[in-house]
This record gives structure tokens, sequence and C-alpha cells, in this order.
């Protein structure tokens, strides 16, 4: 049994499908599966329940899902002791999908930097830099997130969104003709089902609600071959090729967007960890934001 294993064990069991763990893991779908049978081999149990239309935790996979867990957070914290001990702890940065292509090289001879790779959603990222767990994290906040959790937000990108549909015509779609998707699992997507909501009440667009993780990945385009509506692509799936069957959309008056936020705690007082963030986070623009026709939810911080 390896970390690694671990990691991808924890993957599986939050995203609940294969290809999604794969993308968010940055490996290829086949390794991740046999490494998920080779720990199960190892541990003598079947962990998931796989068909080939649903993946589902064992009852013995979720009893040992928080021991998974804590076994990877003894290890984490082993190595920062470690590091600690030899005098060079670095940063610690947490993501969800994105980040700077040039992140390491903006922090050169500025700070040494760790990039985490438990990749969660943006509130338990935000969450872990509240808690001590990281130093950094990019995400999506709302100024309450901020305001509760004791953090301050600086802006690092911005994704303009755009719809999906069947069909040919590939032209621009206002808000309310499109459809925005909202799963029913809350502890994953707490974020986007916050977002499309307050898009859906400011902008008329139409909310479907899911049970089946399609926000993104192949589910999200079948639900899109089901709609007679356009339905918007969340930033998870902005970087998925297209099947040759659908087409993007622009979707104008107004523009949508979502923006990724560098959050660091707002009593944060160690020079390593100011420096990093400052040096992350200059020179970046409004990056089309604070156009007359861009759309962002009422609370985000960098309205």
């Amino acid at each position: 049994m390896e970390l690694r294993q671990l990691r991808y064990f924890v993957a599986v069991a939050e995203e609940l499908h294969f290809g999604r763990a794969a993308e968010r893991l940055l490996i290829a779908g086949p390794s991740l599966s046999q490494q998920i049978k080779a720990l199960e081999r190892d541990l003598g149990v079947q962990l998931f329940t796989r068909d080939r239309r649903s993946v589902t935790l064992t009852a013995t996979g979720t009893a040992l899902l928080p021991d998974a867990r804590a076994l990877l957070e003894r290890a984490e914290n082993l190595r920062r002791r470690a590091t600690r001990l030899s005098g060079s702890e670095p940063v610690h940065i947490g993501y969800v999908t994105w980040l700077p292509l040039d992140l390491t090289a903006r922090t050169s001879g500025v700070a040494p930097l760790h990039i985490d790779t438990w990749v969660v959603p943006s509130h338990a990222q935000a969450a872990r830099v509240a808690d001590g767990s990281l130093d950094l994290a990019v995400c999506w906040v709302q100024s309450a997130d901020l305001a509760r959790l004791g953090l301050e937000a600086r802006l690092l990108g911005a994704d303009r969104l755009h719809a999906v549909s069947s069909g040919a015509s590939t032209g621009p779609v206002r808000p309310r003709e499109v459809t925005v998707l909202v799963d029913d699992d809350a502890t994953t997507w707490s974020s986007w089902n916050d977002f499309a909501e307050q898009l859906a009440h400011d902008t008329g667009a139409r909310i479907q609600r899911i049970d089946d993780g399609g926000i993104t990945g192949p589910a999200f385009f079948d639900h899109v071959r089901a709609s007679d509506r356009p339905v918007v692509n969340s930033p998870r799936g902005l970087s998925l090729p297209l099947p040759p069957d659908l087409v993007q959309r622009p979707i104008t008056a107004p523009a949508v967007y979502w923006t990724w936020s560098l959050v660091l705690r707002h009593n944060e007082v160690r020079p390593v960890v100011l420096a990093a963030a400052e040096a992350i986070s200059r020179g970046v623009g409004h990056l089309g934001i604070h156009d007359a026709d861009a759309w962002l939810p009422a609370d985000d911080p960098h309205r």
C-alpha cells in the first residue's frame, strides 16, 4: 500500500467517477483504475462497486475513507515537520482546477513553494487556509466566506463561461436562453451551486437539478444532448475537448465570469507567506470582469 494509492482512493471516493478523478489527479484513467485495483488487492477488500454507468463506495470503502484521509493528513504533517526541522519551510498552496502557468516562476527567489496535491472544492480549500492546513489557496470565494473564515482575497484569474449545445449554430446566447445545472451533491458542488443559483436569479437562466455529478465530464455532455437549450459549462469543464456533435456558444448581454481568488489568512504575519502572496498576485489586471457587459455574483469580492 502506497500513499499515492490512498490519494487516488480519496479522489475517486469524492468524485464517484473515475474519469473526473483522473482529470483531478492529472493521471490517465486506466492507470487510476489499475492503482485502485492494486490497493483493493493489498487491503483484501472491495472499495468500490462499479458498473458501466456509476461508481459507488462499498460499505467497507465508506468505513475506510476517514482512515485514509487521516493517514494522508498525518503524512503531510510529518513532511511539514521534517521541512521545519530542515530550516527551509515552504509556502503551501492549494487549488481546485486552475493555477497560473507561471506560478513557480512568479515566486522564484521570493519563497519556496509547495503545491498541495489534495484537490478539493473551493469551499474546502478556503477552510483549509483558515484552519492552517494551507498557507494560500486558489479558489472561488464570496465576501461572506472571507468574513466568516477570517480570510482576504486577491484577484488572480477569471474564466469567461460559455454554453454548450447540440446542433450547428455557434452564435451567441443570452443568459435567459440557457440552462445551468445544479447538483444535489452539495459537498462537492457547493460553490458552483451557489454561483449557478445566483446566475439564474439575476439573469433568468433556467436551473436544472441533477444528481449524477454531471456538472462536468461525459455526464455533462449527456445533459447537453438531452436539453432543448444551451447548457452553461462550468470552470471544471472549460478545458475538456467537445464531442464532435456539440458546439460552444458565447454567452452575452451579460458576459458571465467566474473569478479565481488567491486567499490567505487576514491576520497572516509570516514574511515568507506575505511575500509569496504578493509575488503571485502582482500585475493581475481586471481580466474583463469590470466591463459594462460583465456579470459577477453580488457577493463576489472583486465585483
